[in-house]
This record gives structure tokens, C-alpha cells and sequence, in this order.
């Protein structure tokens, strides 16, 4: 019998993972099939409680889910402290980790840029915001968190200086935080498909210097990658973020490591 994984989300559309996924177990010859489904917050838990009795073997979670699932899983230390759940194992009770900050480190990490002493600026305090906030504090980074709204921003800063050095604020002096930075990280969703002009700063904002990270990765160049690239920045795109907290996804459900360029290439070859 085929064991089915999922990705629950809202907006759900645009969603990559079961590309991957679906790849990966494919290659490895396993009885597996993993689906996108619209899941909004309020259906949140029905969406949980009915994939755990049809014998799921686990989901991940995406916007707007990740805190809300909070509220009904059994969170690990890691995700509990973060804030956010994007992945959810059933194979005892519904056990919920977070993958995000591991994928945004070896993202950044495979193109050479160093996390500890870099002053990191987050834009945006979602889920995402959250896990790549406390992975880069704990690995030695001086973070700012930008929000529209600055009291979420203030509030997670204030959550992530508990395991290192974190400030909050909201967007007033975007411009004059990026000029101080180090590494820009877009965690919001501007720029996404289908709407594809929006970007958190344009070329005239950013400097040479410069990297900036879009963890948007539909469409795979984003506006804001198109600036940093205009600006001499190093411009790096959110495709193997995804792939790199999907494979950690994968072994928590399945025990086996995935095939990251079988992975890549399936992603790729969506656009």
C-alpha cells in the first residue's frame, strides 16, 4: 500500500515540494506519493487529525500554518523554541519540527557566506522568519528583524535573544538597515507568484557588498534577486532552501536520506 505525505498550505498553488518529493521516491524505489493541499488556519487541525487516521505518513506545513500548528501538535524542544512547526511526523503522535533554519544555513553556507559575526537582516517575523532568526543568532550572528508591523518584530527579537544577539523594528529605516548589513534575507512573501513586481528593496537600496537572499522561490528569480544582481550584490535564490529543509523533512519521516540533486533537479525542471 502507498504511504502519502503532503504539504499543507494557503496559498498552495505554487508549491514545489511534491516535485521533489515525489522524485526522490521515485529513485529510491519507494511506495510513496506526496500532494499539495489547501489547508487554511481555521481548518488546521481537521486537515491534521484527518491525515493522521488515513495513515499519512507525515506533511509539511508552509504560510500560514507554521505557528498555528503549534497550538495541536507535540512540538521537539527545537521547533517549540522557534515558534513554528513545517513539518509534521504521525508515526506515534503528531510530532512537530522545524527544518527552515537548517535549510537557509546550508543554503547560504554552499555559497560561501559566512553566518557567525555578519549582521543578518530578517525582513519579516512569519515562521520562516523565525527559524533562519534563531538557527543565524545561535550560530554567532548579530540579527535585526524588520516587519511591517514593528511590535512582531520587537516580540520575536526579544523570543531570539534568548540564544543570541537580536534587535526588532519596523520599516522606516529600511534603507539604512541594509546600508549596515552584511546579509538582507526576504522571509516575506513580495514577490511571489503571481505577483512578481514586489520586492522589499530595489538596486539603489542595496551595495556591493552585499548578500541577499530570497527565500521566495516561485518565480526562482525574483525582482529582488533581479536588484541585488543590478546593485554587484551576491544574489542567492530560495530553491535550495526548500530542498535542503525538504530532504531534512524526508529523514525525519522516512529514516533515509533523500537524493538532494535528484531533488534540485526536479525543482528546476518546474520552471
Amino acid at each position: 500500500m502507498r504511504t502519502v505525505f503532503g504539504v499543507f498550505g494557503d496559498p498552495i498553488a505554487h508549491s514545489r515540494s511534491p516535485d521533489m518529493h515525489n522524485a526522490a521516491f521515485r529513485e529510491l524505489g519507494m511506495e510513496c506519493s506526496y500532494h499539495a493541499f489547501r489547508v487554511s488556519p481555521s481548518k488546521l487541525r481537521d486537515a491534521l487529525l484527518g491525515a493522521k487516521a488515513m495513515g499519512f505518513g507525515g506533511v509539511n506545513l508552509t504560510v500560514p500554518l507554521k505557528q498555528e500548528a503549534l497550538k495541536i501538535v507535540d512540538a521537539d524542544p527545537l521547533a517549540a523554541s522557534i515558534g513554528a512547526i513545517n513539518t509534521v511526523d504521525f508515526k506515534e503522535e503528531m510530532r512537530g519540527y522545524n527544518t527552515d533554519g537548517t535549510g537557509a544555513k546550508r543554503t547560504l553556507e554552499e555559497k560561501g557566506v559566512m553566518i557567525a559575526n555578519s549582521r543578518v537582516l530578517i525582513v519579516g517575523a512569519g515562521g520562516a522568519s523565525r527559524a533562519i532568526a534563531f538557527q543565524f543568532a545561535k550560530d554567532g550572528a548579530d540579527i535585526t528583524i524588520a516587519n511591517r508591523t514593528a511590535g512582531k518584530a520587537i516580540e520575536l527579537a526579544s523570543d531570539v535573544s534568548a540564544v543570541g544577539i537580536a534587535s526588532g523594528c519596523g520599516l522606516e529605516n529600511l534603507k539604512g538597515l541594509i546600508a549596515d548589513s552584511d546579509i538582507l534575507i526576504n522571509c516575506t512573501t513580495l514577490g511571489m507568484h503571481p505577483h512578481t513586481e514586489g520586492t522589499i528593496a530595489t538596486a539603489q537600496d542595496m551595495h556591493p557588498g552585499l548578500t541577499v537572499f530570497d527565500i521566495v522561490y516561485n518565480p526562482l528569480e525574483t525582482r529582488l534577486v533581479k536588484e541585488a544582481k543590478k546593485a554587484g550584490a551576491k544574489a542567492v535564490t530560495g530553491e535550495m532552501m526548500l530542498i535542503y529543509q525538504g530532504a531534512e523533512a524526508f529523514k525525519i519521516w522516512t529514516g533515509v536520506e533523500p537524493p538532494i540533486d535528484v531533488m534540485k533537479k526536479a525543482v528546476l525542471e518546474g520552471f
